[in-house]
Parts: structure tokens; C-alpha cells; sequence
């Protein structure tokens, strides 16, 4: 095999090498898979960042660590697998398709040493009649014709090889050759996004449940729904349980969120008004709610509960954390009758959107469970159904009148993550609109209870839309300011970063001096 020229010529970007004139793996990288192909009992590799790792390890064993993969490539593999696929899919990908898939692997030193051998019949004329023609895997040269013949099982086996990353990427720039490993479709998808931003309206006084539209009622939440509710707690989450005192048992039977989850709660009634905030809050006296109901006779509320990181200092501007808070926001806006235009977002290629003709479709059950509203539909279908019928409707293709409707519904929030949980308000403000755009969520409105760090929204974000961005464009600058951040090269807000035009304000409350 060594002395074949068209092996050579493909040889150093080949995860295989030469042991006594046979192609081979690695003693370490056909232990992990041979592990991989028994199942997840055997291999523990059942969740994206587990499979990261284990892709990691096969990757130092064959001396590739050098050769970087796409920036958050590790978050993006957890991401996709743990968080945007549904458990059950995810068991019978970790649990069938990667056992496969590894022991296709083992085979593809085998598998090339029959293609080469395969070639050489045809080079012999006793293959297809294809006399004296080259058809063995090899570097293709420009301006140098050439076929190249491969097995739909070799083909298999060599993707298997790009999903797993394992093909070397030096020198591939030097022969001209593109990108073959797989990282870049899991690396940092926001950043990728062309859906366009959505409208931003701020509002400087009132607040989230006063506002008259119907939209999500963002609820800064604990982990643990309800915070300090049945305690000593008495900021937004827990005045928002005190004035909506139904929302209390969701306390019974809903335990903490995980970072990839979310609690809309739908047809909570509001029973008091209050004054003050915090060791100020008094009831005020009774409140009316006089918001229309939908087929099962809830009010039309719907409060979103979102658990924003605890005094994350310096580390919020990490990218892990970033998407972390990022991701947790679309988890909440998740808009149950788009999640048909989800899947296309992430099957699209980078660089297209094609959603703005398609926004009006609607879609089946997601792949995650929230307490969510019945879709309403009408009168001739819904009369006389039973409220286990509605809801049980509300999983299935909905009526083009529910569709219409939940298009009308944004988003309505605050400064979730800040105050006593000591997040930055301007990093906040911007990852709920990439959130609430990427949910495709037709506005978002942000009621900046006076914060000064947010004197400066409305030009910000009217001088952002008036540049027709994507979130991807956004997402991309305030990835570079938090990176800049964390290296102490600025120490100024992402608003004065973005405008230099604009007044600077205070930004000590994230000193370089705290702990990441």
C-alpha cells in the first residue's frame, strides 16, 4: 500500500496511518470506538457534550489538537444534541445511530484498502471496460482530469469520519481544499443567523404586566419557579406570585429548570394592585382583570419563566455564558406554532433566509413540553369539545386562525438577570431581542424601570434597526465586545462600545477585578 502514488497523495489528510503496509487507526482511537459501537451503557457517551469529549480524546490521540475546530464547536455539539433535540430522539441517536456509525469506523481502514485494490482491477480493463483510467481516492490537482470511484459504503464511512472530526485540516488550505469536518454546522449557530431583528419598543415607565397588548410576561425567575415567594423574597417573581397568587402551584409540582428549559404558565388571573418594590411592596387593593379568555376560559396571560445566571461578574461575557443566557431566552419566547419554521432555520445553509414567506406556516408538536395555551379554532370544530380535546388540539397542526393570532404575539420584558441576580442591563436587554428574534416573536418591549445604563435604548436600537441587521450581525458584535471584555481591553457599556457617539455611563459594576 505504501508504494501506491494515489494513496500517498491523499495519505497526510487521512485520520489512518501505515503499520506494516496496512492502513490502520490508532491503538487509542479504535479503543473509543469499539467502546462507542457497544452502546452508551458501555461507551457513558450519551449526551452532546459527553460526545464531545470523546471525539476530543480520539482527536489527541491521532496529535490533532493543534489543528483548532470552529470556534465553540463543544457548545454547539451540546447545544444541538442535548438541548434543540428531544430526549427520545436523543436516546435513539447516542443509543442505534452512533454505535453504527463507530463501527463503520473501525472498518474504514479495510474498506479503503478493498477500494484501492478495487481500482487496480480497473486500471487492469477488467472493471466497466474502463482501461488504463485512475479511479483510486487521491488529491485531484488543478487543471488535472481525473475520476475518482467510491462505494456508497466507503462514502458512508468517510462521513462518519468529517462528523467525528477526525480528518486532518493541516495543509488542507495550502491544496486548496475546503472545510471537511463537521464542527463548523455545530459551531455557534446565533452567529450564523440571517433572520432579521424584530421591532424593539422601549418603555421608560409602567410596567410588565400593565401593558395592554397580549405578549409573553417575562418573569425573572429562580430555578426553582416561584424564588422566595412562600419566604423572604419580594422582588419581580416574587410580586408577580403575590399578585397572581394561582401561579403558587406551580410550586407543587414543576422542579428547578435546567439551563435548556423554560415554564409558560397560560390563564393566570391577577388579583390585587401594590406599590414599591423589594421592603417597599404593599398591597394597594383589589385589581379587576378584565383580559378576555380564550375557548377554556382562561384569561389571555401568559408569564414566562426564565432562570437568568446568579452574580455572574465577569464570567456572563464568556461565550459559554452568553450562550447559556441566549439560549435560555429562546427556550421562554419558543413559539409553539413556528416549530416548523425552526427546523428549516437550522437546515438552511448559512447565509439564506427564506423565512419571511413562510411566516405565517404552522407547524406540529415541538420537541419540548411547556404549559401552553389551547389554540383557538372555530366554532364549528370547537363546539362541544372537551378542554382534554383542546389541549390535545393544541399539540396538532393548528387552525390557520390560531396561527394568525399567535403571530400577533410578542414579547414583553425587563431587565431579567439584573438587579438582585447582578447581571449587565445592556447585555441582557440586547440577548432577549436576538432571543425574541430568533423565536420569530414580532416585537419585543422593554420596560427599563428607570435603570440609567438603559437611558441610551431608544437611539441604540433605533440606530440598529436603521442598519437592517440580522441576529447573526448582532450577535457577532456583542460576542466581540465580550470578548474584549473579559481580556480588559474595554471596560465600557456594549451601548457606548457600539455608539462611541454616546455618553459613557458607569460600568464598575462589573469591574475586571471580579472573579470569573
Amino acid at each position: 500500500m505504501e508504494n501506491r502514488e494515489d494513496l500517498n497523495s491523499i495519505l497526510s489528510f487521512l485520520p489512518l496511518g501505515l503499520q506494516s503496509s496496512s492502513l490502520a487507526w490508532s491503538s487509542q482511537v479504535v479503543e473509543t470506538l469499539r467502546a462507542l459501537s457497544r452502546g452508551p451503557d458501555h461507551s457513558r457517551v450519551d449526551s452532546g457534550e459527553v460526545f464531545f469529549l470523546a471525539i476530543s480524546d480520539m482527536r489527541e490521540s491521532l496529535r490533532l489538537s493543534f489543528h483548532l475546530l470552529a470556534l465553540s464547536a463543544a457548545e454547539g455539539y451540546a447545544l444541538f444534541f442535548d438541548d434543540l433535540m428531544s430526549r427520545v430522539e436523543a436516546l435513539k441517536w447516542f443509543g442505534e445511530v452512533v454505535p453504527v456509525l463507530a463501527a463503520l469506523l473501525l472498518r474504514l481502514p479495510s474498506l479503503l484498502e478493498n477500494h484501492y485494490r478495487d481500482a487496480d482491477d480497473i486500471l487492469s480493463g477488467r472493471k466497466e471496460g474502463l482501461s488504463g483510467v485512475k479511479t483510486g481516492l487521491r488529491i485531484l490537482g488543478p487543471q488535472e482530469a481525473g475520476i475518482v470511484v467510491l462505494s456508497q459504503e466507503l462514502i458512508s464511512a468517510l462521513l462518519a469520519c468529517s462528523f467525528f472530526c477526525l480528518f486532518p485540516t493541516y495543509d488542507r488550505g495550502v491544496k486548496h481544499l475546503p472545510a471537511i469536518n463537521f464542527d463548523c454546522l455545530f459551531a455557534d449557530f446565533w452567529s450564523r443567523s440571517a433572520v432579521s431583528l424584530c421591532h424593539f419598543e422601549v418603555l421608560h415607565s409602567g410596567l410588565i404586566e400593565d401593558q395592554p397588548c397580549e405578549a409573553l410576561q417575562v418573569d425573572f425567575a429562580n430555578k426553582y419557579i416561584g424564588g422566595g415567594a412562600l419566604h423572604r423574597g419580594c422582588v419581580q417573581e416574587e410580586i408577580c406570585f403575590m399578585i397572581n397568587p394561582e401561579l403558587i402551584i406551580s410550586m407543587l409540582f414543576l422542579p428547578s429548570m435546567a439551563d435548556n428549559e423554560a415554564i409558560e404558565i397560560v390563564g393566570a388571573e391577577r388579583f390585587s394592585n401594590y406599590t414599591g418594590y423589594a421592603s417597599s411592596f404593599r398591597f394597594s387593593g383589589d385589581y379587576q382583570d378584565r383580559k378576555p379568555t380564550d375557548l377554556m376560559g382562561r384569561r389571555k396571560t401568559r408569564i414566562i419563566a426564565i432562570d437568568a445566571l446568579c452574580n455572574p461578574k465577569l464570567r456572563q461575557y464568556r461565550l459559554e455564558f452568553l450562550l447559556r443566557e441566549t439560549n435560555k431566552a429562546f427556550c421562554g419566547f419558543f413559539d409553539q406554532s413556528k416549530c416548523h419554521l425552526y427546523q428549516k432555520m437550522f437546515q438552511e445553509a448559512p447565509g439564506t433566509n427564506n423565512l419571511n414567506k413562510d411566516a405565517k406556516e404552522v407547524n406540529n408538536k415541538p420537541g419540548n413540553a411547556m404549559l401552553d395555551e389551547t389554540p383557538s379554532t372555530s366554532e364549528e370544530q370547537e363546539k362541544g369539545a372537551s378542554g382534554a380535546e383542546l389541549i390535545e388540539n393544541s399539540y396538532s397542526e393548528p387552525s390557520s386562525q390560531y396561527a394568525e393570532s399567535q403571530e400577533n404575539i410578542g414579547v414583553v420584558t425587563g431587565n431579567w438577570g439584573c438587579g438582585a441576580f447582578g447581571g449587565d442591563p445592556e447585555l441582557k436587554t440586547i440577548v432577549q431581542w436576538l432571543a425574541a428574534s430568533q423565536a420569530l416573536r414580532p416585537f419585543i418591549s422593554h420596560c427599563t424601570f428607570g435603570e440609567e445604563a438603559l437611558r441610551t435604548l431608544d437611539q441604540v436600537s433605533q440606530w440598529i434597526l436603521s442598519h437592517e441587521w440580522t441576529v447573526g450581525d448582532l450577535w457577532n458584535l456583542l460576542a466581540e465586545y465580550s470578548n474584549q471584555r473579559l481580556k480588559g481591553e474595554t471596560n465600557i457599556g456594549f451601548f457606548t462600545w457600539l455608539l462611541p457617539s454616546l455618553p459613557m455611563h458607569d460600568s464598575s459594576m462589573v469591574s475586571d477585578k471580579n472573579c470569573i
